[in-house]
């Protein structure tokens, strides 16, 4: 059965658009070059923790959406939005595997006239040749000519109740001006504003600007962080002044590492590394062994060794009030106090099990019980379900990383 749109990847890029796009009542199929993200959207399921809720699986599947294993269904739509995943590989530059493997599943079947377009973090350049030319050998049809090309970088706030995909203006590069008005036509069925790049390596690269952007200031107050412990300063008060700037500044806050899915990219290709980037994420890595320092600091400081320790760990999420722990510092976390002979346990509503070193790890089943039990509490994530003021009382010691407790009530980062 034919559909407006096919999603091909069924990640954490994939599913809002085809969310998204359902509600908006655009018939989708969903694709994946691995099977089983649609078996088990098709069971009812989220192939990826914390992206769908079941109850919102249930309403794309009554309604216009529909998961697919079938590549030839590819070649029945009008719209092909590729969202496959793109990690860093060895070398610090972006895996585009995943995105080849989508584009000559796509390329076999493609028709004259359909659009195009790709949203995963790619380097500036990709949409206009390595995806071009696989489209264009696998297909024999001309890009620009007799299928639609365009590159819109993803732009998500999981978990966020204020910025919807609706809410959020889509940036959109054509390879021709045609293509670009046929990608603004799509993206204006879903979102409020269509903002158009000069083109797809303009739009590209807005991706790496607003990835680095973050990445850049959090390593920042990270710094500023372990600068104002040194001086005895309030960081967090620091900021909550600084904020009231009305211009010239922005908030960002500090914390134990830095997760998600947008990786910082420091390196291009062949072209010259970004080098405060590289440092930001020098900065950012070490953040982990910064609160195990201050960890056995603090417990030393109460005449308590980190080894044989009990160290419970609060939130190991990367976002708060999300199951999502990609890129989550709490497994490397976990790791360095396990090394100097802690006994480490968790809490966290959103993860019924936790395993590091393939090895599992006690979760607590009273949150007030566990702490008043352990001899320090680390909260490393703040879902909006800890009464912190409730947990200062009863924790024996407390560490705070996220500036969530009220002052004086813990020690913070």
């Amino acid at each position: 059965m034919p559909a407006d749109l096919a999603v091909i990847g069924l990640g954490h890029h994939g599913l809002p658009l085809a969310q998204a796009a359902t509600a908006a009542g655009i018939d989708t199929i969903g694709y994946d070059t691995d099977p089983r993200p649609a078996a088990e959207l098709a069971a009812g399921r989220s192939p990826v923790d914390g992206s769908l809720t079941a109850p919102e699986i249930r309403r794309m599947l009554s309604g216009s959406f529909r998961p697919t294993t079938d590549p030839a269904e590819l070649g029945r739509v009008r719209t092909a939005v590729l969202c496959a995943p793109t990690p860093l590989g060895p070398d610090r530059t972006l895996d585009l595997t995943a995105v080849t493997d989508a584009a000559r599943a796509l390329a076999a079947r493609l028709r004259p006239h359909t659009t195009v377009l790709l949203e995963s973090p790619v380097p500036p350049g990709t949409t206009e040749g390595l995806l071009r030319e696989t489209l264009e050998a696998g297909s024999g049809l001309r890009a620009g000519r007799d299928f639609h090309l365009a590159y819109s970088p993803g732009r998500l706030d999981p978990g966020s109740r204020t910025r919807g995909y609706a809410g959020t203006p889509k940036v959109i590069g054509g390879l021709t001006p045609a293509c670009t008005e046929s990608a603004a036509a799509f993206y204006g069925r879903l979102t409020d504003k269509v903002v158009r790049a000069r083109g797809p390596r303009e739009a590209e690269t807005v991706k790496l600007l607003e990835t680095n952007f973050r990445h850049v200031n959090i390593a920042l107050v990270n710094e500023m962080a372990v600068l104002c412990h040194e001086l005895g300063v309030d960081l967090w008060d620091v900021i909550r002044c600084a904020e009231t700037k009305p211009f010239g500044f922005q908030a960002f806050r500090p914390g134990p590492g830095v997760g998600g899915h947008g990786v910082p990219v420091d390196t291009v290709g062949a072209h010259r590394p970004l080098r405060l980037v590289e440092l930001a994420g020098q900065v950012n890595e070490r953040m982990p062994q910064y609160v195990v320092q201050r960890a056995a600091t603090l417990l030393n400081e109460h005449g308590k060794s980190a080894r044989g320790a009990r160290i419970l760990l609060l939130g190991i999420t990367y976002k708060p009030d999300l199951p999502d722990r990609q890129g989550s510092p709490a497994d490397e976390i976990a790791r360095r106090l396990m090394d100097l002979g802690a006994a480490v346990s968790y809490h966290d509503p959103h993860v019924p099990d936790w395993r590091v070193r393939d090895l599992p790890v006690p979760r607590a089943d009273s949150l007030y019980e566990a702490a008043a039990h352990a001899d320090l509490t680390v909260l490393l994530q703040h879902h909006r379900t800890y009464d912190l003021q409730g947990l200062s009382v009863k924790a024996q010691l407390l560490l705070d990383t996220r500036g969530a407790t009220p002052a004086g009530a813990a020690h913070r980062l």
